[in-house]
């Protein structure tokens, strides 16, 4: 896995191997980014990378030029990779271990793009989307994107995209 495009380019994430997370693929990564970098000055907007994993999308968002990430795993070796990771490239990202659910109770900040990838086997989708919603975690205009598999289906999201697998729902706070 690497980072595709932006200062880092090329780069290849380490994680750990025996873990059981499903980074994005380089191509559904390409494609959402695509979609996210229409809509955004990535160096102007704060994101929130939930069931962060590997880091993938923060640290393709870094390498564009984000400068305010946030990404949260409750994984130990998770966490500890994302920290050596982030030094390697030397991004600014503040990397939390906690509950995604959790962390949205405390969290004090809002962002223009929350991105959530949880485990396909996840249940709590609507928590965690009320969740956002109740805390006005989601700045006017921003985005909430969740990744899912095929089983998932959102009735209120505004634009849902498919990459074999992996599906991108996008929902809207206007």
């Amino acid at each position: 896995m690497r980072i595709i495009s932006g200062s880092k380019r090329g780069q290849k994430i380490i994680y750990p191997k025996n873990s059981n997370i499903r980074p994005t693929t380089d191509f559904a990564k390409e494609a959402l980014f695509n979609i996210l970098n229409n809509n955004y000055q990535f160096s102007k907007i704060n994101v929130l990378d939930l069931f962060a994993g590997s880091g993938n999308i923060s640290f393709e968002f870094a390498s564009r030029g984000c400068k305010n990430i946030t990404c949260i795993d409750i994984n130990k070796s998770i966490i500890n990779s994302l920290k050596k990771n982030k030094v390697k490239f030397d991004f600014n990202i503040k990397v939390i271990q906690s509950d995604a659910l959790k962390f949205l109770d405390v969290c004090e900040e809002d962002f223009e793009i929350i991105f959530c990838d949880p485990p396909f086997k996840f249940r709590y989708y609507n928590s965690l989307i009320d969740k956002i919603n109740e805390r006005n975690l989601l700045k006017k205009n921003g985005v909430l994107v969740i990744e899912h598999d095929n089983n998932n289906r959102f009735e209120n999201c505004y634009l849902n995209k498919r990459y074999g697998n992996v599906n991108f729902s996008f929902f809207a706070n206007e």
